[in-house]
């Protein structure tokens, strides 16, 4: 999604927001790329896995700004997960080069309208606070000159981390009945446990880490957790949203712990565009929420997670 480019007129209103995300992200589905599963180590990725961070104050951008800066370092071929905006380029000495296009992320957040306090008032209810998206622009760290050394100098690549124990230490933290064993993976929201088969039943050792990830995505959402409503059947909207947001999840917590993302369920893709086309809010619902779940199951395995993601994070920021 681009934003302004540099001495040019800023995007389209706040009001296009979710159609203009939603349908990016329905087109890149309908084209068979999956916007959280990017070609992270290949040739197409110049940049090393990471959550996308802000450069001037080191956070990690969350939610539907994950999917969307990472497809920009993707197409654009860019070095590096750090970004900046104009002011704050600015603010620390350098400058966005002229002609450079930011890409547009958001802020989310909610308000209550003037008359629908008057109405609450009038009916004795509570009042209904309203979501909206604000825009703002950044740029990536390539598109600027002038930065600081500790800003713009590549930091040398990664020493390797051993990430199998990391998953090991979350899964026994979490408290989730975590039981091994079977020929597939799922979780029971009832019964309220996950089952994972062995890890020789899988290809390649990661897999089972990553496919534990995604099962302990769908636990998060039990009601003694994030509470999520997990009551949707195989097949309804309501599975399929679920669905997207422990794929999602999934994605982000793999990037944190350095293990590239893949696609657990690429059958669910026509699902996934069905809700999409219905809801042009529910990619960022489901990406925000995706967030919250990656946060929450980190939690669990804090100092070795931490570990792990300042190293990509310092790799990133080139």
């Amino acid at each position: 999604m681009q934003g302004r480019r540099v001495g040019g007129r800023a995007g389209e209103g706040r009001a296009s927001l979710y159609e203009e995300i939603t349908s990016k992200i329905i087109g890149e589905l309908e084209a068979g790329r999956v916007p959280w599963v990017q070609p992270w180590g290949t040739q197409a990725a110049k940049a090393q896995l990471a959550l996308p961070r802000n450069a001037t104050t080191g956070r990690a951008y969350t939610g539907i700004n994950v999917l969307i800066l990472w497809g920009s370092v993707i197409e654009h071929g860019f070095t590096g997960q750090s970004w900046l905006t104009f002011r704050q380029a600015l603010s620390v000495g350098g400058h966005v080069r002229k002609g450079e296009r930011g890409v547009s992320v958001v802020y989310a957040d909610r308000f209550v309208p003037s008359d629908e306090r008057q109405r609450a008032r009038e009916v004795g209810e509570e009042a209904q606070a309203i979501p909206f998206l604000k825009r703002f622009t950044v740029f990536n760290i390539d598109q600027c000159g002038g930065l600081p050394e500790d800003i713009a100098t590549a930091s040398p690549p990664p020493l390797p981390v051993a990430v199998e124990p990391v998953v090991e230490t979350l899964i026994a933290n979490s408290g989730v009945d975590f039981r091994i064993g079977g020929h597939r993976a799922f979780y029971a929201p009832v019964e309220d446990f996950v089952q994972v088969p062995p890890p020789a039943a899988f290809f390649e050792p990661i897999n089972w880490h990553r496919t534990a990830l995604h099962e302990l995505a769908h636990a998060s959402g039990h009601s003694s957790r994030l509470n999520r409503d997990l009551s949707g059947r195989f097949g309804s909207r309501k599975y399929a949203f679920e669905e997207l947001i422990a794929e999602i999840a999934s994605a982000f917590s793999c990037a944190s712990l350095g293990i590239v993302p893949t696609v657990r369920h690429a059958d669910y893709i026509g699902a996934w565009l069905d809700v999409l086309r219905e809801d042009n809010r529910a990619i960022v619902r489901a990406a925000s929420q995706a967030s919250r779940v990656a946060d929450y199951l980190l939690g669990f395995a804090p100092e070795a997670a931490a570990q792990v993601e300042t190293r990509g994070a310092d790799c990133a920021a080139v």
